[in-house]
């Protein structure tokens, strides 16, 4: 047997492969974001259409983000502060979250509309847990999540309350349960603060923007008579510019945010806003339906983050340091509030230096704090027909709400209204509650009066037409409820591109009948139903 013939002295230098490169370490990862319109208290089906969708496409969502109407109603008492129609006051499914019955499977953040559980929210107007996993966004706030800074802005626009401080909390005046929602100028100014520097250059300042109304003139960048098809009696608002908030479009054009999510028209409708500046991306505004069969109601999107980024809720530091520098501007009152402007003789533009935002910095960790307390009594499920008369809910001194406070150093708003008008103040459940001696729960990680007819589709992640496999496959795909032949609108993960029709084949599931069952009142005549 032969011995093997020596290497040649450049053998692997020339004419030989040299070993593969070892491959760089990926530097982006892709955050599944879903995006839902106005809740209604159906938080349930919310997820349980989500975990499906999860199932069906092989996908895991990171964080759900909802824009206003959520409908955190922890008991029957909490239906007296949410501006319906008593016969639209419904329960729903969200105090099974607040009492521990259930958790939230995603982490959850969402901003406050036109129809909430006012009292609840006017507990927390610098943003808390109303749940475990559920964050509340306050009045106005940014966080970020895996890198994401994300701003919300809660409420609507009416001009009459606009200049106003807040003043309104539980037992409300008349009036001033729905002056509650109302969006303040005070929020706006703090908002506009997150505008670049001078001298930097231009960029998208924000990721995504959550508000509940539509910001005034988006009609102009979307398809308007798509829209119009949809809503028709929209069009006399549109012609006069009388559609959305004026205020925000002033924030749009100013933080040029990469995203924009809203609700409250009960429809769905993305638009595309250019901006006309090198390096800065143009955003793209998505308003969402209600969930309910056959509506466009819940959209997955992909947003590339850092691959390092770590999937954790953070207040944001420039937003901390706003808050800090116009502290002073915080009141309680039903009269008009001061406002600096450039020719006051005074600061009045209150974006971060660089030494406040040293100074944001010696707090330490910025991380959301994870303790959640009941401060209104939970309702278990058994006792949901036992209590069903109870009377209005009190206000509560909300301890979030003092810690946060008390850890960044300016008025705690929510013990200010507490002291105010020299109402009664509830005793927080969590200080009488001998069930759990901590008292804590620790986390683990245009106004309308219709509420609509029904109708659904889900905007799933990479899902593609024409998926559905055979009734008796083991990979069965179930699809939106349909009838046989019916043409449906689907658009994958992308909210801006074009849309294939295409026909639902006979024996089409219906993602187990998830939002079976909820009672809504039409919309009125079919002429105002034609489908999005």
């Amino acid at each position: 047997m032969s011995s093997p013939r020596p290497a040649a002295p450049d053998a692997g230098l020339a004419g030989a492969a040299s070993p593969a490169p070892p491959t760089a370490a990926p530097t982006k990862k892709t955050l599944k974001v879903a995006v839902t319109g106005c809740v209604h208290g159906e938080i349930e089906k919310v997820y349980k259409t989500i975990a499906e969708i999860e199932k069906r496409d092989g996908i895991k969502v990171d964080l759900v983000v909802c824009a206003g109407d959520f409908q955190s109603v922890r008991n029957h008492g909490d239906l007296h502060h949410m501006h319906v129609k008593p016969n639209f006051r419904s329960l729903q499914s969200f105090y099974k979250y607040y009492s521990g019955e259930e958790t939230a499977p995603i982490l959850t953040l969402f901003v406050g509309g036109n129809h909430e559980a006012s009292g609840f929210l006017l507990e927390l107007p610098n943003g808390g847990w109303v749940a475990p996993n559920v964050y509340y966004m306050g009045f106005a706030s940014v966080v970020k999540f895996a890198g994401l800074r994300i701003a919300g802005l809660s409420g609507i626009y009416k001009a009459q309350d606009y200049q106003k401080g807040h003043y309104e909390r539980p037992p409300f005046a008349r009036g001033s349960e729905i002056s509650a929602y109302h969006v303040r100028a005070l929020e706006v100014f703090r908002l506009r603060q997150l505008r670049a520097r001078d001298g930097e250059a231009a960029k998208n300042c924000i990721d995504c923007v959550v508000t509940h109304d539509w910001p005034a003139g988006i009609t102009d960048y979307g398809n308007v008579q798509q829209l119009l098809r949809f809503k028709p009696y929209f069009e006399e608002d549109i012609k006069y510019n009388r559609l959305g908030n004026a205020a925000t479009l002033q924030l749009l054009q100013e933080l040029r945010p990469k995203h924009w999510f809203a609700a409250h028209l009960h429809c769905k409708f993305p638009a595309l806003i250019p901006h006309e500046l090198d390096g800065v991306e143009p955003t793209k505004f998505l308003a969402l339906d209600k969930p309910i069969p056959r509506r466009h109601f819940l959209q997955i999107l992909d947003i590339e983050v850092d691959a390092d980024a770590p999937l954790t809720l953070e207040h944001d530091a420039d937003w901390l340091a706003i808050l800090r520098s116009t502290d002073k501007f915080t009141e309680v009152t039903a009269q008009a509030c001061y406002l600096p402007s450039k020719v006051s003789n005074e600061r009045w533009d209150f974006r971060p230096t660089d030494e406040e935002l040293a100074a944001v910095r010696e707090l330490g960790d910025l991380s959301v704090s994870s303790t959640f307390l009941h401060t209104a009594p939970p309702l278990k499920h058994q006792d949901v027909q036992i209590r069903k008369n109870d009377g209005p809910s009190q206000y509560y001194r909300n301890p979030q709400s003092e810690k946060f406070c008390k850890w960044l150093g300016i008025r705690n708003l929510n013990a200010l209204l507490a002291e105010d008008q020299g109402a009664d103040v509830g005793t927080a459940f969590y200080l009488t509650d001998v069930s759990n001696q901590s008292g804590e729960i620790s986390l683990s990680s245009q106004e309308e009066e219709e509420f609509g007819d029904l109708g659904f589709v889900v905007d799933g992640a990479g899902a593609l037409p024409g998926a559905a496999t055979s009734t008796g496959s083991s990979n069965t795909t179930k699809l939106p409820p349909v009838a046989a032949g019916e043409p449906i609108m689907h658009e994958g993960n992308e909210a801006f591109g074009a849309s294939e029709e295409w026909t639902a084949p006979v024996g089409a599931g219906d993602l187990d009948d998830l939002l079976a069952g909820f009672s809504a009142p039409g919309d009125g005549p079919a002429s105002k139903r034609s489908k999005f």
